[in-house]
Parts: C-alpha cells; sequence; structure tokens
C-alpha cells in the first residue's frame, strides 16, 4: 500500500525555506542529480544540497549555460543531457553508470509549460515527452545506480496543473484531437504523479523511493512560451511584465524547500509514493477545479492508472528496468 495522501505534521509551510527543512542534516559523501539544476528553483535545489554536503550532478541541454550559471559553486559536476531525446538520455545514463557511482538522490525540476505544438522524439507532443517520457527513460536507465545509493530517493516536480486533465489514454500525443497546450500540461503533470506513485511502488523493495511535489507559484522562466498578453489576462503580469501580486509567488529557496524537503528528510522515512506541498503531504483536493486551493486530484494517485501508464510509457520509450 501507498501512503497515505495525509498530512503528518511536518511543523514547515509555504514560506519554508531550503535552509530551514535541511538544518541539521548532513548530506556528505551523498550523490544528488538535479535537473535544471541551473536555473529559478533548480538552482536554488543546487546550491542548497551542495550547502549540506551533497556532491550534486547537473545535467543540461546547454552545459555552457549551466557552467556558467554555477560558476563559484563546488562540488558541482554538469553533463550533457536533452531529455527530449532517447539518445541523449541513454548516453548521459551511460557516462553515469561507467563512473561506478551510486545516486542518492534525484530531482527533476526541469520541464516545460504550455508551449505551442512541437513534436520530438517518435513524433511525441513536446510536454508529455520532455516532463515525462524523458524522466521515465532516465530513470529506468538509472535504475541500477539507484539501488547502489544510500536509500535513495526520486523526487518529481508536478504542478497543481496536474488538475487540469488526467493521462489522455485514448490520444496522448494529440494525433486525433485538436492540441490544447494547457489540457497537454495537466497529462504531463498527472503522469508525474502517477510515476512517482509507481515508481515508489516497484522500487521500496530495493530501498528506493519516490515522491511528486508541487513546488508552488515561483515567477521563474518556466512561463517563457506564454506571451505577455496572456499573461496579463489571466491576471498574472500587469502591463509592465511585473507579477500582478508578488506576494503569491515564492522565493526560489521557498519553491525548491518541498522538493528538497522530499529528497532529504528523516521525517518521511519509510513513506513514499505520496504528492506532497508546502513541506507537508498533501490532503486529497476537495475540489480540483479551484486552484486557490491545494491537493492532490484522485485521478492522479490511482494505482491502476499508475501501472498502467508505467506500461504505456515502457512501450513508447521501449525501456522497462523492472
Amino acid at each position: 500500500m501507498s501512503t497515505p495522501q495525509k498530512p503528518i505534521g511536518s511543523r514547515f509551510g509555504k514560506t519554508s525555506t531550503t535552509a530551514e527543512v535541511l538544518a541539521g542534516i548532513d548530506l556528505t559523501g551523498r550523490t544528488a542529480l538535479v535537473t535544471g539544476g541551473y536555473s529559478g528553483v533548480g538552482l536554488a535545489t543546487a546550491r542548497a544540497l551542495v550547502g549540506a554536503g551533497a556532491r550534486v550532478i547537473v545535467p543540461a541541454r546547454r552545459p555552457d549555460s549551466a557552467r556558467a550559471a554555477l560558476t563559484g559553486l563546488d562540488n558541482v559536476e554538469v553533463g550533457e543531457l536533452d531529455l527530449a531525446d532517447l539518445d541523449s538520455v541513454g548516453a548521459f545514463a551511460d557516462r553515469h553508470l561507467a563512473s561506478g557511482r551510486g545516486l542518492d538522490l534525484v530531482i527533476g525540476s526541469a520541464g516545460i509549460m504550455a508551449p505551442p505544438l512541437r513534436r520530438v522524439g517518435r513524433g511525441w507532443e513536446s510536454q508529455f515527452a520532455v516532463n515525462h517520457l524523458g524522466y521515465f527513460a532516465l530513470i529506468n536507465r538509472l535504475w541500477p545506480a539507484l539501488v547502489d545509493g544510500q536509500g535513495a530517493r526520486v523526487v518529481m516536480l508536478s504542478s497543481r496543473g496536474h488538475r487540469f486533465a488526467g493521462i489522455r489514454w485514448e490520444d496522448p500525443q494529440f494525433e486525433s484531437d485538436a492540441y490544447d497546450k494547457w489540457a497537454a500540461y495537466g497529462q504531463a503533470k498527472t503522469a508525474n504523479v502517477l510515476f512517482a506513485l509507481r515508481l515508489d511502488a516497484l522500487g521500496r523493495a530495493a530501498g528506493v523511493r519516490a515522491f511528486s511535489v508541487h513546488p508552488g507559484a515561483i515567477d521563474t522562466n518556466l512561463q517563457r512560451h506564454l506571451p505577455l498578453k496572456e499573461q496579463i489576462a489571466m491576471g498574472w503580469r500587469n502591463e509592465d511584465g511585473a507579477p500582478k501580486d508578488p506576494a503569491t509567488y515564492k522565493s526560489p529557496e521557498q519553491g525548491a524547500a518541498t522538493s528538497v524537503w522530499a529528497a532529504t528528510s528523516p521525517q518521511l522515512a519509510g513513506l513514499g509514493g505520496v504528492y506532497l506541498e508546502d513541506c507537508e503531504v498533501a490532503e486529497i483536493a476537495t475540489d480540483r477545479f479551484n486552484m486557490a486551493t491545494g491537493g492532490v486530484a484522485r485521478h492522479a494517485i490511482d494505482e491502476n492508472d499508475a501501472a498502467r501508464l508505467w506500461n504505456l510509457s515502457a512501450q513508447l520509450t521501449g525501456i522497462n528496468a523492472f
């Protein structure tokens, strides 16, 4: 059975920072992999883990840009990885496995939101490919390193946007229906939650646990595909491009806190497969369409759908470590 979606009394909350959740935690000798670890929440995550003593690997589609952003941060290495390209995923995984190092923490921070329709890989819709299938392939290819880790944890960054849509079983790539960028985003974020749920079920016997998290609203370049006009209409920004209500946004350190807590906290020992927000196990959403309220939608924590998505992903990628 998976961990129930019920708060555990973490004593942390929406404004907690990475420094607060890592207080007293020593990650010396641990190896962490943080995708997107060179901007926004990912960079805050990498900095926090290094500060606690971890060695951090940052895969990047543009390694030179990543190295520039990480200048001055010790105990970090950058590798080349494009989550939209299975050959790139395989090459990255092969290089890591050849190094003989285990992985103790994996945090999937890199992702895209609501871009125009683009097909990548084997004709896959880009959000489903980058936000889910690339990670599915990466984790499965890196499985031996996770088993060699010290009670490894995998943390997938989802979003409250998972409530927009479940998995489109009959047409996940929008080959029949007209493309809807928000339905595609919702599907991909639901996939993150279901993936963590199934990975935890499959991996716990080997000591590997998995979590999904909603980091909160943070003003980062995740919104880069949304025209300013659209962000204004949605009430996110003013005419000058500044956030309309800055108080609603977390800082990067606050936004990274939940994923760092998920990856390191002894409070979560023996738990897994759950969706977290604001450094706590979330409850089941009572109104999935009210984005002002918290919680995880029921469609994202269905164990049968989690197994079905795993099988679909294995068929699409041709990769399965189990």
